[in-house]
């Protein structure tokens, strides 16, 4: 799978002078236009449109520091119908003006081409089972907060301290389904999986799609497949880890590609660095045959 995601990439580079067809790019790495973008952010640490931003303005740098062609003639080959929009980019990824650049010489932002490969560290065996499951309701309350990649998240925090009994109560009585117990669910508002991006995180229960209580928000999932994976270490930063690895090496190793849906997350938080057992859901899909190993 990482031959044809750097095959992908190698296409990608030959149109950015040009519209990008983000799904011809997928198509040639063999997977879904969802799952490419969500698998380049995890790897590359940005997301899709922002690395593809930053490679046009690598070459139009170079070309505005060149000087053979126009301001507009260099705007108009990659892509931008105006010198302002044109500056507008250019700016906002080397901090200066394309103008000034020209008159002053100055040393812009380079943004180097990108390829990917695993690399295993440690040796760490990585348990899971694939599930196939019906359609379920989450039922819980939910918060917007920001992805932290290590330590705690603080907003997701308090919004945990924020629940009172009564509703973690009347979570409980509504547990119908696997897993069970009071678990969290983030749901990505968009492809990125950038520190800082925003998420809805909730913390409820799986119960029966009929399932409600009117003093709590309510997630319908629709029937899909999911992988599951069991995981034990020190809290947060193990969890953090397995997602890393889960998207940096399960995925690129393993015939699935992720699909839309909420990722789960049963563990029981303890005090920072202590050992804790964790259970994390995450919704996949059969990829093209013969997609893994290519």
């Amino acid at each position: 799978m990482l031959e044809r995601l750097n095959q992908a990439l190698d296409n990608l580079e030959t149109c950015l002078d040009r519209e990008v067809d983000m799904a011809e790019v997928a198509r040639i790495a063999g997977v879904s236009e969802y799952h490419f973008r969500r698998l380049f952010s995890a790897l590359a640490g940005m997301t899709l449109p922002v690395y593809v931003r930053r490679r046009r303005m690598t070459l139009a740098g170079a070309e505005v520091l060149a000087g053979e062609r126009t301001l507009l003639d260099v705007a108009v080959r990659y892509g931008y119908g105006s010198g302002e929009a044109f500056a507008r980019a250019f700016r906002s990824v080397h901090g200066i003006g394309p103008g000034e650049a020209r008159r002053t010489g100055a040393a812009l932002t380079s943004q180097p081409r990108m390829s990917f490969r695993v690399v295993v560290e440690g040796g760490t065996t990585m348990r899971y089972r694939i599930v196939e499951k019906e359609s379920f309701r989450v039922v819980g309350r939910r918060a917007r907060v920001p992805l932290v990649h290590e330590g705690v998240n603080a907003a997701a925090a308090e919004h945990l301290a924020s629940l009172d009994e009564r509703a973690i109560v009347r979570m409980k009585e509504l547990v119908h389904r696997e897993p069970e117990g009071v678990l969290s669910a983030v749901v990505y508002l968009t492809d990125s999986r950038e520190e800082g991006a925003e998420v809805d995180y909730w913390i409820g229960v799986v119960t029966g799609p009929e399932a409600a209580a009117e003093e709590l928000d309510a997630l319908d999932v629709p029937a899909g497949t999911w992988a599951v994976f069991d995981n034990h270490g020190p809290y947060p930063s193990a969890l953090q880890d397995l997602w890393r690895d889960v998207f940096t090496q399960w995925f690129p190793s393993n015939p699935y590609t992720s699909r839309p849906g909420p990722e789960l997350l049963r563990t029981q938080p303890v005090e920072i660095g202590a050992e804790t057992g964790s259970q994390l859901w995450i919704p996949v899909e059969r990829g093209a045959s013969g997609s893994a190993g290519a």
